[in-house]
């Protein structure tokens, strides 16, 4: 098959000579006065404009200057997803240094590795125990001179240091990178082995941003348009979008602890949301367990099915049956409206990324009233290469390419990007960014397809391709995306390569567990151990199988499960901080399970044949 190629002309003329802190200039001095952030305050939210929001970032980049922090020096960053994160990144771009974010779950050693690695002479932490994870790694880091805690005062310290460097030492500073100069040093998170650096360019922010915000101009230029950030900023994705509502004057809140989202969400009322598929199944999943405790399950679940049914037939262009109208409109005041309300009553659309988010989630949040743009990338595209639109959107897919960019496939089928948005290179791994490039084209491990309008679809991992004993390839996520959906589903991890079958390890989701037991009458406190033992679990997990076998033949099919009695966390290490499976380390933890499920002839198990 020959390669196929989609490219985008940038509709933004490129600025070689702009960096970041340009973004943030311009944008104050277009609307000194718009709120550009809010921040928690009593029940509500206090706004902050562009002006003080750059007056802070200001004096803390003297603050900076005045420890000694030079331009191009390295300083890494450990915190949670609040406003200081962007403050403290702003300040660093201000005072022309490089950020080396840290994920705040990473290990002492990954911290070790990323602050040695990238050479970092200063680190910033969030909390005393961020703090305390340096501590214990302090002595194989002796280029690190300062460690700074926000939880201990340090930032109003560095401004009171700063208060007598000059304004136009900043301004000098700020104004030293161009383009082409490293922006940000963002290490992979590490689902292949030991993280690699990733050096974005200020290029590779200026020109996505200013491209990207023509073309989600519907979300994120329209006036008052606002949006709640929960997802790690440390993650490509998260800081990308913080940067582009910068530029485009999105207002922006803060929320780093999910369990609190929802009464987030209703003070806050964002216009847009920015989540992994995760978050939308959590909403699903607990809106639907909340109607079964409630007596209301079955109206939840034909409220669903016909949310999905008339979003399809919209899609598809088809004519959607009087019936389905009146029995959607019936559920929008029922079951939709409530849940629109949930999210605060604002939101339009949601940008979903990191992992597939299957059609039928889709489809649902579509009838909300909440279209769902999901997107395509990586750290080393800084992040979207590919983003469906307001206006040309496609359920099912990652959307048509972005403008500025090129995606075309290789005769594997491999994704490969070249364009604004792609990185520079491995930082002091020329080895790694050779292997990583085709010709001038990123290498993107990732296989998917076109359709003929140029919207693609992502089908699975290079690497994780399965080939089982009898030749047959199959993609894991085709199988594991339709299973995680099930609200008692924590994570799955499809296994099979060069096995006579494909089978399955299952791991319960414990946060949906006990409301899920209670509506079957069972004991809510039921241990995983046991529950993934009862024969009503093992009969739903069972369900949530068949349901994915339905889409894949029966070569493909998944024979046998075994449910695992703990959890894959990222405290485990079997997740990364975007909660993606960790397969190789799972596949060797977990060796004895897989074993296990080939040791007996697959007749012997409880498949469903039906």
């Amino acid at each position: 098959m020959s390669a196929v190629q989609f490219e985008v002309p940038a509709i933004v003329p490129a600025d070689p000579q702009a960096n970041v802190a340009d973004l943030l200039a311009e944008r104050v001095k277009a609307t000194p006065s718009l709120a550009l952030f809010a921040v928690p305050e009593g029940d509500g939210w206090r706004d902050i404009t562009a002006a003080e929001f750059e007056r802070e970032v200001i004096a803390l980049a003297k603050g900076l200057a005045a420890s000694g922090i030079q331009p191009g020096d390295k300083v890494g960053f450990i915190a949670r997803t609040t406003y200081h994160w962007t403050l403290v990144d702003f300040a660093l771009f201000y005072a022309g240094a490089v950020m080396v974010p840290i994920y705040e779950t990473s290990s002492a050693a990954q911290v070790s590795w990323i602050l040695s690695d990238s050479g970092a002479i200063a680190v910033i932490a969030e909390s005393a125990e961020h703090a305390a994870r340096i501590a214990e790694i302090r002595a194989e880091v002796p280029l690190i001179r300062d460690v700074w805690v926000m939880d201990e005062g340090h930032l109003d310290t560095l401004r009171t240091t700063g208060a007598d460097v000059a304004d136009e030492e900043i301004q000098r500073r700020r104004g030293l990178a161009v383009g082409s100069d490293i922006a940000t040093l963002i290490y992979t998170s590490g689902s292949t082995g030991r993280p690699k650096g990733c050096v974005l360019t200020h290029s590779n922010f200026v020109e996505l941003s200013r491209n990207s915000a023509k073309a989600l101009h519907e979300v994120v230029a329209k006036p008052g348009a606002s949006t709640l950030l929960f997802i790690t900023t440390a993650h490509v994705f998260a800081r990308f979008i913080s940067i582009l509502d910068i530029h485009a004057g999105v207002k922006t809140g803060h929320q780093p602890d999910t369990k609190q989202l929802l009464p987030a969400l209703g003070s806050f009322k964002p216009t847009f949301l920015l989540a992994v598929p995760r978050v939308f199944e959590k909403v699903y999943n607990s809106a639907e367990q909340k109607a079964e405790a409630g007596g209301k399950g079955k109206i939840f679940r034909a409220a669903a099915h016909t949310a999905v049914e008339h979003s399809r037939l919209k899609q598809e262009g088809k004519k959607v049956p009087l019936l389905t109208t009146i029995k959607f409109r019936l559920f929008d005041k029922l079951v939709y409206g409530k849940l629109r309300t949930a999210m605060g009553g604002n939101v339009q659309y949601a940008v979903s990324g990191s992992a597939p988010l299957g059609p039928r989630l889709g489809h649902f949040f579509h009838s909300l009233g909440v279209t769902i743009l999901e997107g395509y990338g990586l750290t080393e595209t800084t992040a979207p290469a590919t983003v469906n639109l307001a206006t040309k959107s496609k359920i099912g897919t990652v959307g048509p390419v972005l403008p500025g960019v090129g995606v075309r496939l290789a005769d594997d089928g491999e994704i490969e990007v070249r364009g604004i948005n792609v990185f520079k290179e491995y930082w002091r791994n020329p080895e790694a960014t050779a292997e990583a490039f085709d010709d001038g084209w990123f290498k993107t491990g990732d296989v998917g397809a076109f359709d003929e309008e140029g919207f693609l679809t992502i089908t699975g991992r290079k690497k994780e391709i399965l080939v089982t004993a009898g030749g047959k390839n199959v993609a894991p996520a085709a199988l594991e995306d339709p299973i995680r959906a099930n609200p008692i589903v924590g994570q799955v991890v499809v296994v099979g390569d060069q096995k006579p079958f494909i089978g399955a390890l299952i791991t319960l989701d414990s946060e949906m567990l006990p409301t899920w037991l209670a509506n079957n009458d069972l004991p809510a406190d039921m241990s995983l151990a046991d529950a993934a033992k009862d024969p009503k679990v093992r009969a739903e997990v069972q369900r949530a199988i068949d349901i994915a076998n339905k889409n894949v033949s029966r070569a493909e099919s998944i024979r046998k499960f075994a449910i695992l009695d703990s959890e894959w966390t990222e405290a485990s290490g079997h997740l990364t901080p975007k909660m993606s499976i960790k397969r190789n380390v799972i596949m060797s933890d977990f060796a004895d399970q897989v074993e296990e499920l080939y040791a007996v002839p697959v007749n012997t198990t409880n498949v469903s044949l039906g």
